[in-house]
């Protein structure tokens, strides 16, 4: 009787969990909407038509010439990060500001406008698209990163699926682990129940 108890009460206490569990793996499972909400959006290089004399440096991990609508970038790591320099002067890039970054944009949005649209509203290298999505440029990897309301939809119903209930990071990771050892010892206690009942019931036919 006393397992049954205990059995009962750690069931009532999972139900939340399991229904979140249950709904957001079959959502997981079939993946509506991943891929525009992942997109992976780069910005748009063209080809280069003219080459440039680039120096060997012991300090530069990795080397990479692109070109933009805003022109050319050399883009170099070293031990520190990355560096976005002139491939001419090899000084940093001028960052560009207004309408030019917002070609930048906009020109990485045109083979997927469904999607983005057109920037309406920029704060530094943050932008919002005419389609509510937002947009950061990294200038010194020259990479953009998107999110709009589908992206930020999926990361609660992940947030939701590991039990980050709280904006508190030390008290979610409580709560994950007290949910699997709550679904283990409900597992084990189910178990322990099965069996006895079968021996029981073994017993009630033994002559």
């Amino acid at each position: 009787m006393k397992s049954k108890r205990i059995h009962r009460i750690i069931g009532l206490l999972l139900v939340l969990p399991v229904i979140g569990w249950t709904i957001t793996g079959v959502i997981f499972f079939i993946k509506p909407g991943y891929q525009a909400a992942y997109d992976q959006l780069a910005v748009k290089t063209y080809p280069l038509e003219k080459s440039f004399v680039i120096p060997e440096s012991k300090e530069w991990k990795e080397v990479r010439l692109l070109k933009t609508i805003l022109g050319y970038h050399l883009l170099v790591k070293t031990e520190n990060g990355f560096e976005h320099l002139d491939p001419i002067t090899f000084q940093s890039k001028e960052i560009p500001v207004g309408l030019a970054l917002n070609s930048l944009f906009n020109d990485s949005f045109l083979n997927k406008s469904e999607r983005y649209g057109q920037v309406i509203s920029s704060d530094n290298f943050n932008v919002i698209t005419s389609k509510g999505i937002e947009v950061s440029l990294n200038w010194d990897r020259l990479t953009l990163r998107q999110k709009g309301e589908d992206t930020k939809l999926i990361n609660t119903l992940y947030k939701i699926h590991y039990l980050q209930w709280t904006p508190f990071k030390g008290i979610n990771q409580y709560m994950g682990i007290i949910g699997l050892i709550l679904l283990m010892t409900l597992t084990i206690f189910g178990l322990k129940m099965y069996i006895s009942a079968r021996n029981k019931s073994t017993s009630s036919n033994t002559p």
